[in-house]
């Protein structure tokens, strides 16, 4: 089964959202803080499970650039320098079928590991 194409993506700034909407009507919101965490990338994911890198202080993490990759998939570039995911279609619709089943899994990680979605040290933005 292949996931539906958005009509349209938007960048809601100030609530760190990334809206998706769908030809159905459908539309779907998710945090950028969640889709940093479950970036696709070799970088956050590795190249096999046990190399996965779990990501913290990224719950402040907001968007660059959103940036068309052929006709499957957007590249996002995050603020804090992130830029090497590739989100298909196919990715994003799993994050959106999975989204508080990842979640809590991703919170209970942090807790295990005894880290915290806060921004570690001072955080600094370019104006």
């Amino acid at each position: 089964m292949t996931a539906p194409i958005p009509s349209k993506i938007h960048y809601h700034k100030k609530a760190r959202e990334l809206e998706l909407s769908y030809p159905d009507g459908e539309s779907h919101r998710l945090a950028v803080e969640y889709l940093r965490v479950y970036s696709p990338s070799a970088e956050v994911r590795g190249h096999h499970p046990s190399q996965a890198v779990l990501q913290v202080g990224k719950k402040d993490v907001g968007l660059k650039n959103i940036e068309p990759v052929g006709r499957y998939a957007v590249k996002l570039v995050f603020d804090d320098g992130h830029d090497s995911g590739i989100y298909s279609w196919d990715y994003l619709h799993e994050l959106i079928q999975n989204r508080e089943a990842y979640w809590a899994d991703y919170l209970a990680r942090l807790e295990k590991a005894g880290a915290s979605r806060e921004p570690l040290g001072i955080e600094i933005k370019q104006l």
